[in-house]
């Protein structure tokens, strides 16, 4: 990176939010990032989250979407997933931060005395901590480009101290920060024109916090007219070349290239002065793209969780998905199962027309019956089957059922004193009092077991997956399901649990108890998804080849 007039010096760029929440701060924030990463620069991007709570890990789904875990163990935003899945570079705690997690650092350091018995104020102990975490990426020479997005929108008052800390720095660096404010243009149907005052007011807000916008994004569904590009110009104090369209796309894949043809990339870099004319390289983009978009064939697969009325429950294994049917150019039709409606009176139709069925991640009881009725059928009916964590143990409890005879097998965490505990508490969560933070988290090894599904999909003999999880595959019963016909396909080395199982006589019956959802990327598509998908495919071209000669046959006898 070239910086002109100066030594060069990590650039800050803040992305805040306007009018409404779920603009798509996160895929502006990734695009922005892709676009600078295809220049050569390294970027990283992190998410200030202005909740309360310490970090999402304990909050409901239906609340907060999916939980997001780094190979370092931090429960974060969904959005590093986005950040993960758009740069193919690693986040870590560092790349978000919540209220709960400022204050707590403050309060920490209050009691141990490091304030010298002055008074704890939001100015200047709050909003110093929000510049240390934002500014530790950019410490040293790890990363030209540090992205925060603010969580929320401007107004909000839980918000306040990041828009102060956002002010100061500013000031404090005019020359390596930037503000983006994302923001919507809404059209009005009766009106028959889109309408600009939404943007002016959240514009005027920030203004009235100290912070001026140096380039707005404009989500919009028409596009932007010159007029009211340059309208927006004129009233949010910002030049028309800063005015970017962000229209709504078919994919989110398809905002950076969207970004790029706005050139918010080149306007970014013209106002922190960097030299912009480095070659841009999005052909690895392009071609999955290109794969993505036009596919030689469709599969469907059935993915049966208990929070499917929120799809952002399972965004990472949605993106896995596209990931992989990319790469094994199929497109992948994902039908959303509800656990709580499997029923084994109605199983069969529910399942006839999917040629894969994936049971989902999830804690608690809820719906751990249809799970298991689920994977009953793609047992014995030969369907593609995996299971993600919660799901990998419902298939443990039920092969020990209906396969080894063991009628009340089940998970401690669900029946607590079951005579058959297959699933068990792991033994290092035993008396733990707090939920937060405690549980099996982040990156651990794993070695596979020799011409078993899961080590013919990475090609390899050791991975490397991230977990989150409290119960475990008792290995009390491990020999007594190897000899009924379920093997242990992957082991952590040190501490011998058992992280896959598979059925070595099944077409694709495989069972993780770590999620490799997380560790799918554009660039690297989860080769676990990949298997998985190609055995869709598989079966749905046999099911097709041994539907032909029947429908040859009720031809004939027409």
């Amino acid at each position: 990176m070239q910086i002109t007039g100066q030594a060069k010096a990590t650039k800050y760029i803040f992305v805040t939010g306007g009018v409404s929440s779920s603009l798509g701060k996160g895929i502006i924030s990734a695009s922005l990032a892709k676009l600078l990463q295809a220049r050569g620069m390294k970027v990283t991007i992190q998410k200030l989250d202005p909740y309360i709570n310490i970090d999402p890990g304990t909050l409901n789904p239906y609340e907060h979407g999916e939980c997001y875990v780094t190979d370092d163990g931090a429960e974060t935003d969904l959005d590093l997933g986005h950040y993960e899945r758009f740069l193919n570079v690693a986040t870590s705690q560092a790349n978000n931060i919540t209220t709960g997690r400022i204050y707590q650092s403050v309060i920490d350091k209050e009691r141990r005395g490091e304030y010298l018995g002055r008074t704890v104020q939001v100015i200047p102990h709050i909003t110093d901590e929000i510049k240390r975490c934002v500014q530790i990426l950019g410490e040293g020479d790890s990363y030209d480009f540090v992205i925060t997005e603010i969580g929320g929108t401007v107004g909000d008052i839980e918000s306040l101290p990041y828009i102060e800390a956002v002010r100061q720095m500013r000031w404090e660096h005019p020359k390596d920060t930037l503000v983006i404010h994302l923001t919507l243009v809404p059209y009005l149907k009766a009106a028959g024109e889109l309408k600009t005052k939404p943007t002016q007011h959240s514009v005027k807000q920030l203004l009235e916090f100290g912070v001026q916008p140096d380039v707005l994004v404009c989500r919009t569904e028409h596009n932007l007219t010159k007029s009211i590009r340059n309208k927006l110009a004129r009233f949010c104090n910002v030049g028309e070349e800063a005015v970017i369209q962000s229209i709504d796309a078919d994919t989110i894949y398809d905002v950076p290239l969207l970004m790029q043809k706005e050139q918010l990339d080149e306007v970014v870099l013209s106002k922190l002065g960097v030299d912009s004319r480095a070659s841009l390289d999005l052909n690895s983009w392009m071609n999955f793209l290109q794969r993505y978009k036009h596919p030689e064939s469709e599969v469907s697969i059935a993915l049966v969780g208990k929070y499917v009325e929120l799809q952002d429950s399972y965004k990472s294994i949605v993106e896995a998905f596209t990931h992989a049917g990319a790469a094994c150019g199929v497109k992948v039709n994902i039908k959303w199962v509800h656990s709580e409606q499997v029923q084994a009176s109605e199983v069969g139709a529910l399942f006839e027309d999917v040629q894969g069925i994936l049971v989902a991640p999830g804690f608690g009881s809820r719906g751990i019956d249809g799970k298991i009725e689920a994977i009953r059928y793609a047992r014995e009916n030969g369907v593609p089957f995996f299971g993600i964590c919660l799901g990998m143990q419902c298939a443990v409890i039920e092969f020990a059922r209906n396969v080894l005879g063991l009628e009340e097998a089940h998970s401690t965490e669900i029946k607590d004193y079951t005579p058959h505990p297959v699933i068990d508490l792991m033994e290092e969560q035993k008396g733990l009092a707090e939920m937060g933070g405690t549980m099996r988290l982040g990156a651990y090894p794993c070695a596979l077991t020799p011409d078993s599904k899961a080590a013919k999909a990475y090609g390899n003999d050791t991975t490397e997956e991230r977990h989150r999880h409290r119960y475990e595959f008792n290995d009390a019963y491990r020999q007594q399901f190897i000899e009924g016909g379920m093997i242990p396909a992957g082991i952590h080395p040190d501490s011998k649990l058992v992280e896959i199982v598979e059925l070595p006589d099944h077409p694709w019956f495989v069972g993780a108890q770590f999620h490799p959802e997380y560790k799918s990327t554009v660039v690297n598509p989860h080769p676990l998804f990949k298997a998985f998908v190609t055995a869709t495919m598989a079966y749905s071209s046999e099911a097709s080849s041994s539907a032909e000669p029947h429908n040859r046959s009720e031809e004939n006898n027409a």
